[in-house]
């Protein structure tokens, strides 16, 4: 046997130890990469797993996943993808804030709301989006909700009465569509204090606006097409002129598209004549912008003098006016509505919340001598505040956000997840156009965060310290631990206007009437569309019935 030189052995021992780093090396990738993360059977190469992510009753499928697999599992997207579904804290704030630039919104949804609403905040990425949210952000501000607090009293007097007088045209106890109510308060909400227009005049059930309508059946109808919206879309849009597109949309056979178009060129339509008025009004001086709906400080003017005075690089187009105009309708009535009708079903259901909480509004507006309570007085009463909090945490509007990377990503996990091979991950590989799935309402509910009744409706539970668990994990959400804004720099621009928005709605409302089930629960169906609403049996049509009362 030969006998080998000092150099020779460590010439040995360097390729042996070679060899076993790059065997390490190698095993490690393969244990935090994506396709060593657990996933459901995928049904089909086409769709994977995407319908039964989105679809209207989709709510048991993602229950399945938090229950059967945790905070991260991977799902089959079509055409043989594979995405990331996650809603761990330290993944979120990942994708949301620490590497925002990597995960950005996906190509289907920025087509898709640029085709619905416009190039405004929800159809623009980049230094478009920062120009624009920059612009917005003062007109949101804590000072100009003090501000518009009584408008929105304002507004709601006028759904009171309307109320009010339909229990004394008829018997004590009245059956109500209240999520149409809501929609049309909201709208005219929005209307005033956003585009210093008015919608409804909320004096009776045939005054309504079609808009309000159109609103609640455009998402529903969009759900429909969502396969199609998110992954055909970005492929096709691109295709020939916008003559000829909109020539294929017209000549194809598709119901639910043509309702689509329709609608949405309705949109257009009336916000166009709302700019082209609010113009002519700026154009004629400041006297008479003061004389409009608003009295110049609604969101949409306030937008138009800062967009005056900006330098011509950082100046919004008159089509990313229009967009924001049709962005704030679309965000401060559709998902503020179906809270405000979801938290009303809620103290119907639950009358020993409904009285502490109207024990509590009484008791402060004997305080104020029975005027109608400031910004201030609104967000100190305590167990209103609890109510709209637990009723946007258990049930968030919207209940999925997604991000995809632009580039290949390690993403981190507050929780380990076993991967396929039995290895403990904690973190994960996620290759260059991957999509990342943020589970809202799992996130929510998530009952290692939130205790073992995470799944109950409590507002109690807002009155003592949240958990340490919770406090502690960082959850990127802007509001209250919440993922119901989202968080970062695409998070809800308009989350405290909503807010003020329900408070001023509920403490008026609980005030003066007594909300009572008209039907069993068992009856009204929630479908998750892209804004929850509720749904009768099979009608076509959400709503939600609902029986008032007088207090006195």
């Amino acid at each position: 046997m030969p006998i080998l030189s000092n150099s020779q052995y460590f010439s040995l021992a360097a390729i042996a130890l070679s060899v076993i780093l790059l065997k390490r090396c190698l095993s490690r990738k393969k244990s935090i990469g994506i396709m060593n993360v657990p996933s459901p059977k995928s049904f089909s190469w086409v769709a994977g797993n995407f319908r039964q992510v989105f679809n209207p009753a989709a709510w048991g499928f993602h229950e399945f996943l938090a229950r059967e697999y945790g905070s991260v599992v991977r799902i089959h997207g079509p055409f043989g993808t594979n995405h990331i579904y996650t809603f761990d804290p330290e993944a979120m704030y990942h994708v949301l804030l620490k590497e925002a630039n990597v995960f950005e919104e996906s190509d289907g949804f920025i087509e898709g709301n640029r085709l619905i609403f416009g190039g405004g905040l929800l159809g623009s990425l980049g230094y478009d989006h920062r120009r624009q949210r920059k612009m917005l952000n003062p007109v949101f501000s804590v000072a100009h909700m003090r501000d518009m607090t009584p408008t929105f009293f304002e507004v709601t007097h006028k759904l009171e009465n309307a109320l009010g007088k339909q229990l004394q045209n008829g018997s004590r106890t009245q059956q109500i569509d209240i999520l149409s109510w809501m929609g049309r308060t909201a709208l005219e909400i929005i209307g005033q204090a956003g585009l210093g227009y008015s919608f409804d005049p909320l004096s009776d059930e045939e005054s309504a606006h079609p808009y309000s309508q159109m609103i609640k059946e455009l998402f529903p109808a969009l759900m429909r097409v969502q396969f199609w919206r998110i992954n055909i879309l970005p492929r096709v849009v691109w295709i020939g002129t916008p003559h000829f597109r909109r020539f294929v949309v017209n000549i194809l056979p598709w119901k639910d598209l043509h309702h689509i178009r329709d609608m949405v060129d309705y949109m257009w339509d009336v916000a166009e004549g709302i700019y082209e008025n609010k113009k002519h009004a700026f154009d004629k001086g400041d006297e008479l912008v003061a004389q409009q709906i608003g009295r110049g400080k609604d969101i949409i003017s306030l937008l138009m003098r800062e967009n005056m005075k900006a330098l011509n690089e950082d100046k919004l187009r008159d089509t990313e006016v229009i967009s924001q105009m049709n962005t704030f309708i679309f965000a401060a009535m559709d998902t503020t509505s179906s809270a405000m009708a979801r938290l009303l079903d809620l103290l119907s259901r639950h009358p020993d919340v409904q009285e502490k909480l109207r024990q509590e509004i009484n008791e402060a507006k004997h305080q104020n001598g029975g005027q109608d309570l400031s910004y201030d007085e609104l967000n100190a009463l305590a167990y209103l505040d609890a109510v709209c909090r637990e009723t946007f945490r258990l049930f968030p509007p919207v209940s999925t956000n997604v991000r995809v990377a632009h580039r290949d990503a390690v993403v981190p996990l507050q929780k380990p997840v076993i991967g396929l091979d039995g290895t403990e991950m904690h973190e994960v590989i996620v290759p260059k156009g991957t999509t990342v799935l943020m589970s809202i309402v799992n996130a929510n509910r998530n009952p290692e965060l939130w205790g073992k009744d995470a799944k109950e409706w409590k507002p109690e539970r807002w009155l003592s310290p949240l958990p340490d668990a919770l406090v502690n994990a960082r959850i990127p959400g802007i509001y209250s631990h919440l993922m119901t804004f989202i968080g970062g720099g695409r998070s809800c621009i308009g989350f405290k206007f909503s807010e003020l928005e329900m408070k001023v709605v509920i403490s008026t409302l609980v005030e003066k009437f007594i909300f009572s089930p008209s039907i069993e629960e068992s009856e009204i169906s929630w479908q998750m569309n892209i804004v929850a609403a509720p749904f009768i049996g099979r009608d076509e049509h959400p709503q939600l019935p609902i029986n008032i009362s007088l207090v006195n």
